[in-house]
């Protein structure tokens, strides 16, 4: 009996590398997807790509969107820098959020798991970003998987369709951990918000200080390579 398909949106970075080991570790035929969506650090698109391959993932699919639907967020615009990680903005929406992206990117993969016959999708949402990003709380999930089911076909004929944010109550220390158990090889990955062109990390963005603290806390070697 074939083993059931999923869509996994992979950024490339640490999070959504964790989410493809769980979902393959659950049995899933996994089918990646990533979008060039004007970021600045496209070196997450190479990393994509490696660590699809790395997990046998059947198929692996970068999707082109136009840049002009994402401006205003220092991930895509040059007027705009990236900070350095300060810990008295993280109750704000932080300048790093890109307009509606997960509900973007979540769409997408809506759209290729019912073409492909699949009724699982799995992104990295978790409680590190939540706090500071609309498209990564629990209820948001919640409302877009009620939302996938009331708007395709597979659902209206009885194939629900399941939206897996397996990360969401998890913080970087637990996500590496249980990545490391699978095999995640961290060092192939991009987190960074300022990562250059060969994925080196500038070491102080707010993804690179939550990055550093999880291994770390952990107490194992941080494998990331930084600028």
């Amino acid at each position: 009996m074939a083993n059931p398909k999923a869509v996994v949106l992979l950024s490339g970075g640490l999070d959504s590398s964790t989410v493809l080991a769980i979902a393959k570790d659950q049995g899933f035929d996994c089918l990646t997807l990533s979008f060039d969506y004007g970021q600045k650090q496209r070196a997450e698109l190479d990393a994509s790509e490696k660590i699809s391959k790395a997990f046998g993932a059947i198929g692996h699919h970068l999707l082109a969107l136009d840049v002009t639907l994402f401006q205003h967020s220092a991930l895509t615009d040059t007027s705009i820098d990236v900070p350095d990680f300060a810990e008295n903005d993280q109750e704000e929406i932080p300048v790093t959020y890109v307009p509606a992206r997960n509900t973007i990117f979540l769409s997408m993969a809506l759209a290729m798991a019912e073409s492909v016959g699949a009724n699982d999708i799995f992104f990295g949402a978790n409680i590190v970003d939540y706090s500071g990003y609309p498209d990564c709380r629990p209820e948001y999930i919640e409302a877009y998987e009620k939302m996938a089911n009331l708007a395709t076909k597979a659902a209206a004929l009885g194939q629900k369709m399941h939206i897996h944010a397996p990360l969401v109550n998890l913080d970087k220390t637990a996500i590496i951990a249980r990545g490391l158990a699978l095999g995640v090889d961290y060092s192939q990955t991009v987190s960074c918000y300022r990562a250059d062109d060969q994925g080196r990390a500038c070491g102080y963005c707010d993804s690179c200080t939550f990055r550093k603290k999880g291994f770390a806390d952990l107490g194992v070697q941080d494998p990331t390579r930084y600028q």
